[in-house]
């Protein structure tokens, strides 16, 4: 893992009461990933660190008992853990690190610490108020995801949990074991969440695996020329949109109203942002009056309008004009969701 740097911590502002400071528990959590657990091989020097990292998790480390370490790969483990762990203890929330971090541009930091970031203040900021829904939803800001679309339904599942039940089948170990003998097996499905199976969702992987339906809206043919269009109740689209309110409020303390869109259509299209890179690409050529190509087109799988509940929390030129979401998935039909957009490229007004 590469190392991290400190950031220098964005001076609070008025969201700032409600945001996290980094805790014991949140470390060993950390501590306990399979970069950071002790392994069958590891020596005693790093047995003895872990140990007291796990009795300790925010205790002193000094460089010699991470040189101590006989393995390289585990040495420099724990030095970007270090790292970490210090720049975030400096930082004194976990908003204000990733804040500070994504204004920096810094890409050295570990893309799994940054994750884990990200999915603590998205826990803590859905703790209260919120259906399972948005809680699936919050899940697509810091896993990847992996999609699928058929006759105009769009559903992601988790990219690690998909991953897992195409390696298996949903049989676990004997699953690997059958694969590997080239013995039949059942392609087990993944379930749709909806508000019937909800009550079995847990959330980062720890129960069974559901899909989130994306869909926002369905057209039926009613017959004799007839059709009429139908909002989805439990759209991942809209629980996204929650979810995405609440992130930009988390860390700015401006409120904001996103709703799902079919398409754009406005001739004084002023501002956009890309909810990954993939978007970000489409949604320039588009407002550049560019075609993409219709493979690509089709990559992309959600749109929304932002609208500023006050005008005056904007970009003084923006100020009343709404601002056009995108979200879309690669060729290889996954999405790593960039939260960081949001917060980046917001148009706020320069006192905020």
């Amino acid at each position: 893992m590469p190392h991290s740097s400190l950031p220098q911590a964005p001076a609070p502002g008025p969201a700032a009461a409600r945001w996290l400071a980094p805790s014991d528990a949140f470390f060993a959590a950390l501590l306990a990933l399979p970069q950071l657990a002790c392994a069958e091989e590891s020596c005693v020097a790093e047995r003895a660190l872990h140990a007291a990292l796990q009795a300790a998790p925010a205790r002193v480390v000094e460089a010699r008992a991470i040189d101590a370490i006989e393995d390289a790969d585990a040495r420099d483990n724990y030095a970007t853990f270090i790292a970490f762990r210090d720049a975030l203890v400096a930082a004194g929330t976990l908003e204000a690190y990733y804040l500070a971090l994504m204004r920096g541009g810094n890409t050295q930091v570990a893309p799994l610490f940054v994750d884990r970031v990200v999915a603590a203040i998205v826990d803590d900021m859905l703790a209260a108020g919120s259906d399972v829904f948005e809680q699936r939803a919050g899940e697509l800001l810091h896993r990847s995801q992996r999609l699928a679309v058929s006759e105009g339904r769009v559903v992601c599942g988790d990219r690690e949990a998909v991953d897992l039940m195409e390696q298996t089948g949903g049989f676990g170990e004997l699953g690997r074991l059958l694969r590997q003998g080239d013995a039949p097996l059942r392609r087990a499905g993944l379930p749709v969440l909806t508000s019937e199976n909800a009550a079995g969702w847990q959330p980062h992987g720890t129960g069974p695996a559901f899909l989130l339906d994306l869909t926002h809206e369905i057209s039926s043919d009613v017959g004799h020329g007839l059709s009429f269009t139908m909002t989805r109740a439990h759209s991942g689209l809209r629980a996204l949109a929650r979810v995405l309110e609440r992130w930009i409020e988390r860390f700015f303390a401006v409120r904001t109203r996103i709703v799902p869109l079919q398409r754009i259509d406005d001739a004084a299209w002023s501002w956009h942002i890309g909810l990954d890179t993939e978007a970000t690409a489409l949604l320039n050529e588009l407002w550049r009056g560019e075609v993409p190509a219709p493979d690509r087109e089709g990559r992309l799988i959600g749109l929304f309008r932002l609208e500023f509940e006050s005008a005056a929390e904007m970009r003084a030129d923006l100020a009343g004009k709404p601002v056009y979401l995108g979200l879309a998935m690669t060729e290889a039909q996954t999405l790593k969701l960039k939260p960081q957009n949001l917060l980046l490229d917001l148009p706020l007004a320069a006192s905020m």
